[in-house]
């Protein structure tokens, strides 16, 4: 079974690495990836500031909160 560690940290590194796949850094003016594991309840958000990346900040969030939560499924799961 996986500590909530863990899952915590698999949970932000899958997110990071949307982030990073997607918007290199130094176009990123800031960016925020919060993940709490509580009572077996997972809760990600990520927040990603890059004006001039000219991506879909939004999206880019989004899928990296989906992948997020996606790579703590397989965790869990495996």
């Amino acid at each position: 079974m996986s500590t909530d560690d863990e899952v915590v940290e698999t949970a932000a590194d899958a997110a990071e690495d949307v982030v990073f796949s997607r918007v290199d850094v130094g176009e990123l003016d800031d960016f925020d990836v919060t993940v709490t594991f509580e009572n077996g309840v997972l809760d990600v958000d990520v927040y990603v500031n890059a004006p001039d990346a000219g991506v879909d900040e939004t999206l880019v969030a989004d899928d990296a909160a989906l992948a997020a939560r996606a790579a703590v499924d397989a965790l869990l799961e495996g």
